[in-house]
């Protein structure tokens, strides 16, 4: 057997029996390294290289602001004010969920973390107003994926540092698609709750409870206001407006809303900490892209795809059904990490744009989060609606074709994602 045929086999029996995936990278890749003589040395520079970067700091202070958002009642604000967006009708807490969602997107940058804030307040209150604890569980991990996409985006930080693509071109990109996908959520959820008679319809709409509603969530809508305006505006780069977000949240939530404690902000620290443990992954799988280039591994992908087809279409179709299948059973910041290095190659000498790849990459991880086994907004949104992965799984499924349309569409109108950064980065 050749040497990468030896680490590929080593690399799908450590995943196949359950080793977490940062080590399964990090022991194929010290193999790797062993069986090509090269310095062990490799290994540990690569890795401090990987984790040096300051964008990266940008992640683990989103997902700070976003829990203390969630801890300190300005997620639920928000979730108030997309009550009275969407208005009261049968099927409106649904939609409700998906606008809570988008909202809060733009804050965590997280869709796991989006599913968790979101989730807790309304998968308990379409339950009580009669939904399908499955639909109320799928809807809200559905629409938690939009973390991935709508800017800011921790995957889409991470695709820009592995692709040398600028990150906010990046986030401007992803605000078509995302709002697309949101518009098809909101669909599926409305049709699905129209046709099931789910929800309450006695609440009647008024206007003085309406502006009532926004004056109270003035402060919650002002964040990603600031956030969003002050990255396009040029005010500030992502990661300032990470610190910027951490310190508005601690402002608002401690001395507007008096809603977080000293408790409340280490609790925040802790949750931030251990999802940021998944940063861990990039040093190992930055370790494992750069030895592909020893084994030729762009150029033999490249060469197997365009043997079966070089039409453009086919082979996104290709690399998004693989990414799809792959995303099953491996985390999405491994996956772009690992991945981006071998495929941007070949979609490149397509003509196919960097930053439209990184949207599509990231909608493909976004379908990640909802199959099973892996699926972290599953496993979310189950534990909260107490009901079986399985269960969550089956009621998924029309959500997910709302992500595979978006991206048939971003391979057939690639302009969804360029069409922003074109106009304001030129």
């Amino acid at each position: 057997m050749s040497d990468i045929g030896i680490v590929i086999t080593a690399f799908v029996i450590f995943t196949l029996i359950g080793i977490p995936i940062f080590a399964t990278v990090g022991i194929a890749t010290a193999l790797a390294i062993w069986l090509i003589d090269l310095p062990f040395t490799l290994l540990s520079q690569v890795g401090y290289t990987a984790l040096e970067p300051f964008p990266l700091l940008t992640i683990p202070l989103f997902i700070f602001a976003g829990r203390l958002m969630e801890v300190s009642g300005i997620s639920e604000r928000m979730i108030n004010v997309a009550k009275v967006m969407v208005g009261s009708y049968r099927g409106s807490m649904g939609m409700v969920s998906v606008i809570g969602c988008t909202l809060f997107a733009a804050l965590s940058g997280s869709g796991p973390a989006t599913t968790a804030a979101i989730g807790s307040i309304t998968i308990p209150a379409m339950k009580k107003e009669g939904y399908s604890p499955r639909f109320a569980a799928a809807v809200v991990a559905s629409a938690g994926a939009l973390g991935s996409v709508i800017p800011p985006s921790n995957l889409l930080i991470v695709y820009g540092l592995v692709s040398a693509t600028s990150i906010p071109m990046l986030f401007m990109a992803g605000l078509i698609p995302g709002i697309a996908i949101m518009i098809f959520l909101l669909l599926i959820a409305y049709f699905t709750a129209r046709k099931n008679n789910w929800g309450e319809t006695s609440v009647k709409f008024e206007w003085k409870y309406f502006f009532k509603v926004f004056w109270e969530g003035k402060w919650a809508l002002g964040t990603p206001i600031i956030i969003l305006g002050g990255i396009y505006g040029g005010v500030f780069t992502p990661t300032e407006a990470a610190g910027i977000a951490v310190l508005y949240s601690l402002i608002v939530g401690r001395f507007i809303y008096k809603g977080l404690s000293l408790k409340n902000i280490f609790e925040s620290l802790k949750f931030t900490a251990l999802i940021s443990g998944l940063l861990l992954l990039i040093a190992p799988t930055m370790g494992f892209g750069q030895l592909t280039a020893f084994y030729d591994i762009p150029d033999l992908v490249r060469s197997s795809i365009t043997s079966i087809t070089d039409n453009p279409f086919m082979v996104m179709v290709l690399i998004g059904i693989f990414y799809i299948i792959i995303g099953t059973f491996m985390e999405s910041l491994a996956q772009v990490v690992l991945f981006t290095g071998v495929f941007l190659p070949l979609v490149s000498s397509l003509g196919i744009d960097p930053i439209m790849f990184g949207i599509f990459t990231v909608v493909t991880c976004e379908i990640g989060f909802l199959t099973p086994p892996l699926g972290a907004n599953l496993n979310i949104a189950a534990r909260i609606a107490k009901i079986s992965i399985e269960d969550v799984s089956m009621g998924a499924i029309p959500f997910i074709f709302a992500y595979i349309l978006c991206l048939l569409l971003l391979i057939i109108f690639p302009e969804m994602a360029t069409f922003l950064p074109n106009i304001f980065y030129g």
